[in-house]
This record gives structure tokens, C-alpha cells and sequence, in this order.
């Protein structure tokens, strides 16, 4: 337990006066990297539909973290044996698990370097503050991994019923305004148990499980995965594509000194383990790095990279169908060269504008939560529930088809 001059008391907007006890954590909340995060957006580009989702990773991350202290408080009032060592870890451990995402969340690691996700830059950082802190988050970094014994810990940190998911879904319904979202992880918490080393929940906290499936499914929909939200992301992870293409060809292009690596190499997994430059710059990487080089690419001479990020900064988005079959190659090929002819380009280039992509919504995968039965018994949450369309057998997936709005504008007259 942290020193009484170590603890701290945050007002949270979402949960009110809370209060972080582990002198570690305050620490790393302190370190470059996470201060990072204060300016990563949470929620990507949704601010351009939702104007009060402004919210960062760095709230989310303090978030999640709370919740993991309210966990462990009442996995011991039931009798699990957790050390002061092992609660401390799992709250590094869960403060740390978004370190690694880039700009605007999820667009850079789909657009400017191949192979390597959010999660293993984390693991990267966490290993490169480990060293720095003298192997203090040994006992996180084995939690974040799932190499301790004590499997529960790292399930509260990830998995299909974690802080992570309890946290971001009712900050993110908070910040969006979008009520369905909300969901009861006091009740949830409260709920949680231990059998045979794994993390389940109890029998009677199932509906709150219910409620908060179908809260995330909704928030998929609403949010996540809302059709504007696609065509503003799909458009910014188009337009770095393009400077990507043009910055690794040799052609003059604003970038700042973090992002201008990313642009003009090809970068993968196996030059992130190698090259720790590398890491560094991406230390580096905020939103700011994106949005100075969309401003910039405006004025640009290639016709692609200006007109997308004057359109992003301007936020004239492109028209998005969803649907649930696919576009077929016809359908997609029309639309292309609907846009060649309205706009007087070639076809190649019209290409760029035509973004078409399949998402996907499940709300539980099963084998993901157990729930504990008064009797003892022990099973999988898609066999307790009343209704499993609820569970596993909800899967949705649409398929979209993006475009200038012009297109149809032009066709209409």
C-alpha cells in the first residue's frame, strides 16, 4: 500500500471522487508515456458526430484502473487470496494496457505500419519502463501477459467481462451522450467471484451481464461503428495511405519529425523489436501530429492527399451505405467510375474515393464469461441466459460502401 503522501483523490466525472492508493501507479501516471495518452482521443474521430466525446485514453486508462482497485476489494471480501504485490500489478497492469495505440486510436496501425497492433506496442513500452524502473513491473507485465498463475488477475485486465470493457463502456455513453450504453459496473463488480483459479460471475448478477452485452452491442452501433464514424475513420486511414505511398516515394511532404518516419518507411514488427528508435518516435505520436499534417497536406499538389484532408478538416465526409450482403466488384467499379466522370480524373485515382470494407458486431464469444451457480455448478453465460440471442448467436456483420456525396448529386441533375 502506498505511503499516506502517495495517495490521491480525482474527481471523475463518470464516478465522482475516487481514490488511486498504489504509490506505483501514481508514478507511472507521471511517465511520458501515459501522459501521451492525455492526447489521444478515446473515441477517434466520433467527435464528429457526437461533439462531446472529446474524452482521451489518459481518462479511460485512470478509469479502468479504479474499477480494478473496486474488484479486488471485493474479491478479497469473498476470500480470494490476492497479495498487496499482485493488487498492485493488476493495477499497473490495466493502467498500462492502452499505451500503445497511436493517433486517433486505431488508424495508424491500419494504415502506416504492417503487423503490429496496439497490444504488442504496449507490451514493447511496458517492457522499455520496466527496464527504466529497475524491473518494478515484472508482476504487471506477467499479469498483461497471462503468465501469472492466478489467471483472474489477467482476466480482469482483458477478457469478455475486464475493467477495460466496464470502464470505456459507460465513459464513452457518458461522454457521447448515448444512454444505452450505460451500464451498472457497480452491480457487476459486486457480482464478480473466483472458482478454480478463473474469474465468473454470480448467479445473480446475470441480467446485469445481460444488460451490459446488449449496452455494448448498442454502443457498437451507435458509436463504434456508427456510419459516420466509418466514413470520417475509413477517409483518414485513406488519406495516410496516400501520404504513406507518396512519403515513401520521395516526394516533398510536411510531416513532424515522429510522424515523417512513419511516412516515408515501411515499417513492421520485426524493425519495431530491432530498431528502438523506432519506438521512440512513436512515443511521440499524438493526434496533434496528424491533424498539423492534415492542415498542411490541403494545399498539397498530388489531388488525392489534398482532397481528403481538406475534407477531413472540413468535415464534408463522404456518403456510407451499409447493408447486409456485400457490394459486389460491379456495384463498387460503378461507383468508381461515377466518380471519375464527376470529378474528371482517371479511374486509378478515382479508386482512392471508393472505400468499401465488411465490420463486424458480436456481442459474446462463447467461453467468455462464466457464470456460478448457487448450487456450485459452473457454466458458460451463452448457456444461462433466457434468451441466447442475447449471447452467441448474435452476430452481425454489414457491409459498407463509401463515396463522395457528389456522386449522387451529379447523377440525380
Amino acid at each position: 500500500m502506498a505511503p499516506p503522501n502517495k495517495r490521491k483523490i480525482l474527481n471523475d466525472p463518470v464516478y465522482g471522487f475516487i481514490s488511486l492508493r498504489y504509490g506505483l501507479t501514481l508514478d507511472l501516471m507521471d511517465h511520458p508515456y501515459m501522459q501521451r495518452l492525455r492526447r489521444i482521443s478515446q473515441l477517434g474521430l466520433s467527435h464528429l458526430v457526437y461533439p462531446g466525446a472529446v474524452h482521451n485514453r489518459f481518462h479511460h486508462a485512470v478509469g479502468a484502473m479504479y474499477l480494478m482497485q473496486e474488484a479486488i476489494d471485493t474479491l478479497r471480501e469473498k476470500g480470494i487470496d490476492i497479495t498487496e504485490q499482485e493488487a498492485e500489478g493488476a493495477c499497473a497492469a490495466i493502467l498500462l494496457h492502452d499505451i500503445g495505440h497511436g493517433p486517433f486510436s486505431h488508424a495508424l496501425e491500419h494504415s502506416l505500419v504492417e503487423g503490429v497492433h496496439h497490444e504488442d506496442l504496449s507490451v514493447l513500452m511496458m517492457n522499455r519502463m520496466n527496464e527504466e524502473l529497475n524491473g518494478a513491473l515484472d508482476l504487471a507485465i506477467d499479469i498483461f501477459n497471462d503468465h501469472h498463475p492466478k489467471a483472474f488477475l489477467h482476466q480482469l485486465v482483458s477478457s469478455q467481462l475486464d475493467m477495460d470493457r466496464l470502464d470505456y463502456l459507460a465513459r464513452d455513453s457518458f461522454y457521447s451522450g448515448v444512454a444505452e450504453g450505460k451500464v451498472g459496473s457497480e452491480r457487476i463488480i459486486k457480482m464478480l467471484n473466483v472458482v478454480n483459479g478463473n474469474l465468473v460471475i454470480e448467479e445473480k448478477g446475470i441480467y446485469s451481464i445481460e444488460k451490459f452485452l446488449v449496452a455494448r452491442r448498442l454502443m457498437y452501433w451507435q458509436v463504434y461503428l456508427h456510419r459516420t464514424v466509418l466514413s470520417a475513420e475509413y477517409m483518414l486511414m485513406q488519406c495516410l495511405k496516400r501520404a504513406h505511398e507518396l512519403g515513401e516515394a520521395g516526394e516533398p511532404l510536411f510531416a513532424t519529425p515522429a510522424l515523417g518516419l512513419f511516412l516515408r518507411n515501411r515499417l513492421d514488427r520485426t524493425r519495431f523489436l530491432a530498431d528502438p528508435e523506432i519506438l521512440d518516435r512513436f512515443s511521440d505520436l499524438d493526434d496533434s501530429d496528424i491533424l498539423s499534417a492534415l492542415k498542411s497536406w490541403r494545399n498539397h499538389e498530388d489531388f488525392t492527399l489534398r482532397t481528403l484532408a481538406d475534407r477531413l478538416i472540413g468535415r464534408r465526409l463522404f456518403r456510407i451505405e451499409l447493408r447486409a450482403q456485400s457490394f459486389s466488384a460491379e456495384e463498387v467499379q460503378a461507383k468508381v467510375k461515377a466518380v471519375a466522370d464527376a470529378w474528371g480524373i482517371d479511374e486509378e485515382t478515382a479508386s482512392r474515393f471508393v472505400l468499401n470494407d465488411r465490420v463486424r458486431n458480436q456481442a459474446y464469444k462463447p467461453g467468455g464469461i462464466q457464470v456460478l451457480f448457487k448450487d456450485g455448478r459452473v457454466a458458460d453465460l451463452a448457456d444461462a441466459l433466457d434468451d441466447t440471442r442475447n449471447a452467441s448467436d448474435l452476430v452481425v456483420a454489414k457491409s459498407f460502401l463509401c463515396y463522395p456525396k457528389e456522386v449522387d448529386a451529379t447523377r440525380a441533375s
